[in-house]
């Protein structure tokens, strides 16, 4: 379609540069008349082929232009007919090819413009018979150089700008498709830490119980070993999921499973009871939450609950998780450790990736979050995530 439009495009100047050296302003060329139709041709013709070759097109229009109007055959007055081919490939130059190349093709375009016109003047011209009906504007050289060169300089400027926009453009693409791919890596690695986490947590405790308990207490190690066993099951079916987000399309994939939500609370609860912390579970859901909050907050609760375990060992723990319609407010309370072990310093020094990765979580909800030690012994974690009740999706 666009050499099609490139083909009309010659044509249509073809018409006009042979309409002007027959009929031109100025005096009329000392050529035969029939030469009009071959000089047109031939100045033309480089618009048709501008596309597949923009260079060569470039230099053979300046060419033309700059022989055919050197050797008399171009309109006198309308010198800048001849140039208009160049004017057209320039732009597609400027627009296509580097700074400098195209600089540099304005540049020979203007020198040898300007001394094809000079010469035009100085030996063609005035040996020329006056025209029948005298042109309003005589023909003169510092006319003729000045419209042509403000034409080639409009057009290297209009192509250099779309150059720079698609360069822009391109640079601006690659930016979002990377930041896309760094966010999907943040979220993919947040998922695993959680899942892992969580689960090599609970699976650290109970080996640990297992571990003393084999030869006094064989049924308890059973039972431990047993914990373990639904542990490790689980973990990896959440890892496969999360990891088929990394394949790439038109790969193998397992079907698809359900990402975690309110409904598996219970079950996060169960396996921090196992694990010696006696969860007490409060869930308050007075209308239904979008797909990806329930994930956050399921998360945000799996990781708390990780923390208690792990930091804290066997103590009480309270979790709350009210939802109104507007917006979801978690809330998960140790009582700290018992028997006086004080817990692991580094719970609440920068938080460690547990908070980090709840807190942005929290974040991309605009949400507030806010955890620490509790004045009267324990620790707190308190999140809020509010939402659109309209964009709750099945």
């Amino acid at each position: 379609m666009k050499d099609l439009t490139d083909a009309v495009a010659a044509v249509a100047v073809a018409l006009l540069v042979r309409y002007a050296i027959v009929d031109p302003p100025g005096p009329s060329s000392p050529w035969p008349a029939w030469a009009a139709w071959p000089v047109a041709a031939v100045v033309s013709a480089p618009i048709a082929f501008r596309r597949r070759r923009p260079r060569a097109a470039l230099v053979l229009a300046c060419a033309t232009a700059t022989v055919t109007t050197m050797a008399g055959a171009v309109a006198a007055g309308a010198i800048w007919l001849s140039f208009a081919p160049t004017v057209l490939v320039l732009y597609l130059v400027a627009a296509t090819a580097s700074i400098a190349w195209s600089a540099t093709g304005l540049a020979v375009c203007l020198l040898a413009m300007v001394t094809a016109v000079l010469t035009f003047y100085a030996q063609v011209f005035p040996g020329l018979a006056p025209p029948a009906t005298p042109s309003e504007i005589p023909p003169a050289w510092p006319i003729e150089i000045g419209t042509i060169t403000v034409l080639l300089t409009v057009s290297w400027t209009a192509g250099a700008v779309v150059r720079w926009k698609r360069e822009t453009t391109a640079r601006l693409v690659r930016h979002l498709a990377d930041a896309a791919v760094t966010d999907e890596r943040r979220r993919i690695a947040r998922e695993l830490h959680d899942v892992i986490g969580h689960s090599m947590s609970l699976i650290a405790v109970k080996a640990t119980v297992a571990n003393h308990v084999a030869e006094a207490r064989p049924q308890e190690a059973r039972a431990a070993l047993a914990v373990i066993e639904q542990t490790s099951r689980s973990t990896l079916v959440e890892i496969h999921r999360v990891l088929d987000l990394l394949r790439a399309d038109g790969e193998p994939q397992q079907a698809e499973l359900p990402a975690p939500g309110m409904a598996d609370l219970p079950e996060l609860a169960a396996h921090a009871r196992s694990a010696g912390v006696e969860v007490d579970l409060t869930v308050r859901e007075g209308a239904a939450l979008p797909a990806a909050v329930a994930v956050s907050v399921y998360r945000i609760v799996q990781q708390a609950l990780t923390n208690v375990v792990t930091h804290v060992g066997p103590t009480r723990c309270s979790v709350t998780v009210d939802v109104d319609g507007r917006e979801a407010v978690i809330e998960v309370v140790d009582d700290g450790p018992r028997h006086g072990r004080p817990p692991r310093a580094d719970r609440a020094v920068r938080g460690g990736h547990g908070l980090i990765g709840m807190r942005e979580r929290v974040r991309m909800y605009r949400g507030t979050f806010s955890a620490g030690p509790r004045p009267e012994g324990g620790f707190q974690v308190s999140a809020r995530l509010p939402y659109a009740p309209d964009r709750i999706t099945a």
